[in-house]
C-alpha cells in the first residue's frame, strides 16, 4: 500500500530544494527500489527502517525491498489561491489527490532569498495556506449543499448523511478552524472521507532551518512547535540545504558529514517516518532467503487484509498467518529458531496485525 504526501508551501521557502534532495537520495538508493519519476513533480522513495536490514542479515536474504511512499511537489501557493490566483486551481486540485500534507515553512533568515510577503514569519505563512484551504472548502460546501436540495426533499438517506456532514464541516470552518477538527463517528467515516475536503488532510509541519540550527532548531521553529502542539499536529526540523548536500554523498561520506553537523540521522529519514506515522500506518515483514520485504498497512488491519496487500488471491483464499514478532525472530536467529522456541503463532482471520510482525500466509488458490 503506497500513499501520497504533498509538499506545499509559499514560494521561496525551500520546498523545491527539499524535493530535489528526496529525488537525489532516492536515485542513489539500491537498484531494488529506485526513485520512480511518474511526472516531473512526483516520485517514490523508500521508507527507511533499520529492522528490515536486521531481518535480512538474520535470514541471509539476497534482496532487501523496503516499503515506499510517494512525494508530490505541489506548485507554490499565494494569497487568493482559493479564487484562482497564481496557480491556485492547480494547487487545490493537486492537494485533493494526496493523503497528507507536508507544509514546508521558512525558518531561516537570508537576505539573498526574497520572501513573497517581505518578512520571515512561519506561523503567519502557515495561516496563509490554511486560510486559503478553508476558503476553498467553504466554497465547495456551499455549492454541494445547494446541489443536494432536490434529493433532500425526496428523503434520500445518502444525501441526508452528506448534508449533515457538510453542515458540521461548514460550522467549524466558519469559526476559522479546519474541518479535520470535526469529530466523525465510525459509521460516517467512509462518507466523510468521500467528501474530500482539503482541510481534513493531516498536516506535518516541516521547519526548514539554516544549517547551524539543523540539530536543535531556532526561535522560528520553536514558534512552529508551539503552534503544532496547540493543533495536535506533527512537526519536524530539517535543513533542506544540508539534505541536498547529503544526497550527493555516498553512505560513508554522508555518515561523516552528519556527525560533523551533530546530527544522528538525515532529516529526510525523520520526515519520511513522520509522514508514515501521520497517516496511521505501520509495517509488517515477509522474510526468506530470496528477499526481506516490508509492507505498509493501516493500523488495525486484520491478517486477511494484510495478505491482500501482497496479492488479492492471498486475501480471498486466506487460511492462516504464521506470525513471529520482530524481537523474537531476531532473538531466535530466524524462523526455525522461533518455531523451536514456540515463538511462532498461527493466527486466523480476526487477528489484527502488529507493527513489526514477520508473517507467512497460507491460502487456498
Amino acid at each position: 500500500m503506497g500513499f501520497k504526501m504533498g509538499i506545499v508551501g509559499l514560494p521561496n521557502v525551500g520546498k523545491s530544494t527539499l524535493f530535489n534532495a528526496l529525488t537525489k537520495t532516492a536515485a542513489a538508493q539500491a537498484a531494488n527500489f529506485p526513485f520512480c519519476t511518474i511526472e516531473p513533480n512526483v516520485g517514490e522513495v523508500a521508507v527507511p527502517d533499520a529492522r528490515l536490514d536486521t531481518l535480512a542479515e538474520v535470514a541471509g536474504s539476497k534482496q532487501i525491498i523496503p516499503t515506499r511512499m510517494t512525494f508530490v511537489d505541489i506548485a507554490g501557493l499565494v494569497k487568493g489561491a482559493s479564487k484562482g490566483e497564481g496557480l491556485g486551481n492547480q494547487f487545490l486540485a493537486n492537494i485533493r489527490e494526496v493523503d497528507a500534507i507536508a507544509h514546508v515553512l521558512r525558518c531561516f533568515e537570508d537576505g539573498d532569498v526574497t520572501h513573497v510577503e517581505g518578512r520571515v514569519d512561519p506561523v503567519e505563512d502557515a495561516e496563509v495556506i490554511e486560510t486559503e484551504l478553508m476558503l476553498a472548502d467553504l466554497e465547495s460546501i456551499e455549492k454541494r449543499r445547494a446541489g443536494l436540495v432536490r434529493k433532500l426533499k425526496g428523503n434520500d438517506k445518502e444525501a441526508q448523511q452528506q448534508d449533515r456532514l457538510l453542515a458540521a464541516a461548514q460550522e467549524v470552518l466558519e469559526e476559522g478552524k479546519p474541518a479535520r477538527l470535526v469529530e466523525v463517528s465510525e459509521d460516517d467515516a467512509k462518507a466523510w472521507k468521500g467528501l474530500q475536503l482539503l482541510t481534513t488532510k493531516p498536516i506535518l509541519y516541516v521547519c526548514n532551518v539554516d544549517e547551524g540550527s539543523a540539530a536543535s532548531g531556532n526561535e522560528f521553529s520553536a514558534r512552529v512547535e508551539k503552534m503544532a502542539a496547540e493543533q495536535g499536529a506533527a512537526m519536524v526540523i530539517i535543513s533542506a540545504q544540508i539534505e541536498e548536500d547529503i544526497s550527493q554523498l555516498d553512505a560513508e561520506e554522508a555518515a561523516m558529514f552528519l556527525e560533523e553537523m551533530g546530527l544522528e540521522e538525515a532529516g529526510l529519514d525523520r520526515l519520511i517516518r513522520a509522514g508514515h506515522k501521520l497517516l496511521n500506518l505501520e509495517t509488517y515483514f515477509t522474510v526468506g532467503p530470496k528477499e526481506a520485504r516490508a509492507w505498509t498497512i493501516r493500523v488495525g488491519t486484520t491478517a486477511p487484509k494484510a495478505a491482500g496487500v501482497i496479492h488479492g488471491d492471498f486475501e480471498k483464499g486466506f487460511i492462516r498467518a504464521e506470525t513471529i514478532a520482530f524481537d523474537d525472530f531476531v532473538a531466535c536467529k530466524g524462523e526455525q529458531g522461533a518455531k523451536e522456541a514456540g515463538k511462532m503463532r498461527a493466527e486466523g482471520k480476526s487477528y489484527v496485525v502488529k507493527d513489526g510482525d514477520v508473517l507467512h500466509f497460507l491460502f487456498n488458490t
